[in-house]
């Protein structure tokens, strides 16, 4: 199940509606950075702060790690050796796609930061950074993550059955038909935003706000981005959406006739 973690992990636990192993567990939290004065000013602070993390200074290592550790966090840099960030987090939404990311960005570089939320960031920030400013966004980036995990396992929200696309809110698992549909976090949110809601418009603004919690113009590539692959795992024909519909200028919706 796509937006699980492993079996048998703490997290996996939590996910399931089961107490973890400890209340008291210290949060994994993993920096992939090949400038080791950053590195190490990250893994200093955090583990002052209570974390338990562990640092890998290229793209390679960084995803051997991620897959291996499960954290619940990472802190990522885009520009890395052997594989770069966007290239990191592409795979790890592939194949761990439950572990929120934040990716480290040049200063004012709009494209990197869009680059990034497209391929599956949960948030970045700019370099230089404050520590303090950092820790924010990791606790700010967990805490949705945590409320989506209490949503999950509430167990009291009813499938969504839309035509042959059933959701299960309390499962987070999508088929169609009798095929599994592996999603994103992200992907998991827009399409039960838009299936509980057919016909509803819903603004490219108003998505990037709900489901991202950015507020910021000239991200619509990020929406649009995250719609295509949605399509591309739920619709027979991507090209030809009978689910997930354009408004051209406006936004998406949710087809009337999968009511």
């Amino acid at each position: 199940m796509s937006t699980k973690p492993a079996a048998n992990t703490p997290r996996a636990k939590e996910a399931e509606g089961e107490e973890p192993e400890s209340v008291d567990r210290k949060l994994a939290l993993l920096v992939i950075e090949d400038d080791e004065n950053i590195s190490t000013a990250i893994t200093e602070y955090f583990s002052k702060t209570g974390y338990n993390v562990r640092s890998a200074a290229d793209g390679v290592a960084g995803v051997e790690s991620a897959l291996q550790d499960h954290p619940d966090a990472i802190i990522l840099d885009l520009m890395l050796p052997k594989m770069d960030g966007l290239a990191v987090c592409r795979e790890l939404r592939e194949k761990a796609p439950y572990i929120p990311i934040l990716m480290l960005t040049a200063k004012d570089d709009v494209v990197d930061k869009v680059l990034g939320l497209e391929m599956g960031a949960d948030d970045y920030i700019t370099k230089p950074f404050n520590l303090r400013e950092l820790d924010a966004r990791i606790k700010s980036v967990l805490r949705r993550v945590q409320a989506a995990s209490r949503t999950q396992s509430g167990g009291d929200e009813a499938p969504i059955m839309r035509g042959k696309l059933r959701i299960d809110p309390a499962k987070r698992e999508v088929t169609v038909g009798d095929r599994p549909v592996e999603l994103t976090p992200k992907e998991f949110e827009l399409l039960r935003l838009f299936a509980s809601n057919p016909g509803r418009v819903f603004p490219r603004k108003y998505l990037l706000e709900k489901i991202w919690d950015y507020s910021y113009e000239g991200y619509d590539r990020t929406i649009d981005s995250h719609i295509n692959r949605l399509r591309a795992k739920i619709e027979d024909n991507p090209e030809n959406p009978q689910m997930v519909i354009t408004v051209w200028g406006i936004g998406y919706k949710f087809s009337d006739e999968q009511r």
